[in-house]
């Protein structure tokens, strides 16, 4: 059994991002992992001040919702993030708790396998593909981890468009093979 943390990073509850992020952690409940999904929505994330006090102390000197996350994070053996495409990127949110998490650089973590979950109104191939950049930057900060898997459903716009897609079924498949 597996410690797996999703992040759904969509600040819209129901969103399409986070229908994906629903089937996952219902594909990794289903292979009898222990899983709990972290929904940015009411979090309060501040931006990273640049003062690397996290690198001292572990931690981020803010005092906010971000510790307790990186904390989960960093005893999880799967991250799974969950994120909308806005212009073509990740959303700000997802990006602004990468760049706090600054404080798990030097520390001891457990994950290993990390997976990304995308939607976005566009369908062409490529239109993931600064978010998975931006996100294997981080990684790349954790040489014991990887970008295990991806799932990216375009052509999906307004709340609920996802409903009935075959990239559904897709994301409970890809939580059941963490």
């Amino acid at each position: 059994m597996k410690k797996v943390i999703v992040i759904s990073t969509s600040l819209r509850r129901g969103s399409n991002s986070d229908m994906l992020a629903d089937q996952f952690v219902e594909g990794a409940k289903a292979a009898e992992n222990d899983v709990e999904k972290i929904s940015l929505t009411g979090k309060t994330i501040q931006f990273c001040k640049g003062c690397f006090g996290c690198q001292k102390l572990g931690r981020c000197v803010i005092n906010d919702d971000v510790n307790d996350i990186m904390e989960k994070v960093m005893k999880a053996d799967v991250i799974c993030w969950a994120t909308p495409i806005y212009y073509y990127e990740m959303s700000g949110q997802m990006k602004t708790l990468i760049d706090r998490m600054n404080g798990m650089y030097e520390q001891d973590y457990q994950f290993r396998d990390v997976y990304l979950l995308t939607t976005a109104a566009e369908d062409e191939t490529e239109t993931p593909k600064r978010a998975e950049t931006g996100l294997t930057g981080w990684i790349d900060c954790y040489p014991k981890s990887r970008l295990a898997g991806t799932l990216f459903c375009g052509g999906v716009n307004d709340a609920r468009e996802i409903e009935g897609n075959p990239k559904l079924q897709e994301a409970y498949e890809l939580g059941k093979r963490v």
